[in-house]
């Protein structure tokens, strides 16, 4: 079982930079042995992929979206899952999630992800 608790959201303006938390409760097994992602949920919007990490931090994805933009990253001593973003935008309004799935490598699909958190809210005005 491992419980996600994000942690970073808030209210920027477009051009502006917020750095998202996640850490992970992980028992029975090491942080390092899951993959992690990171998805949002826009207003009135369906969940969509932002960035996934492999369990060594070593192989990451994003979508084309926020491709240049964000940054995802993991400190496995931690147990602590990052996404840097930068020159944000209002169309980047959402809620935030952590995912995290057994295994090595990096997943884009929402329905492979075993674990989420509660999200964070982040606000871009234009």
């Amino acid at each position: 079982q491992v419980q996600l608790v994000e942690s970073g959201g808030g209210l920027v303006q477009a051009g502006g930079s917020l750095r998202l938390s996640c850490v992970a409760s992980a028992s029975g097994r090491t942080f390092s042995t899951y993959a992690m992602g990171w998805f949002r949920q826009a207003p009135g919007a369906g969940r969509e992929f932002v960035a996934a990490i492999s369990w060594s931090g070593g192989s990451t994805d994003y979508a084309e979206s926020v491709k240049g933009r964000f940054t995802i990253s993991r400190d496995n001593t931690k147990n602590t899952m990052y996404l840097q973003m930068n020159s944000l935008k209002p169309e980047d309004t959402a809620v935030y999630y952590c995912a995290a799935v057994t295994g090595w490598l990096p997943q884009v699909s929402e329905g492979d992800y075993e674990y989420w958190g509660q999200g964070t809210r982040v606000t871009v005005s234009s």
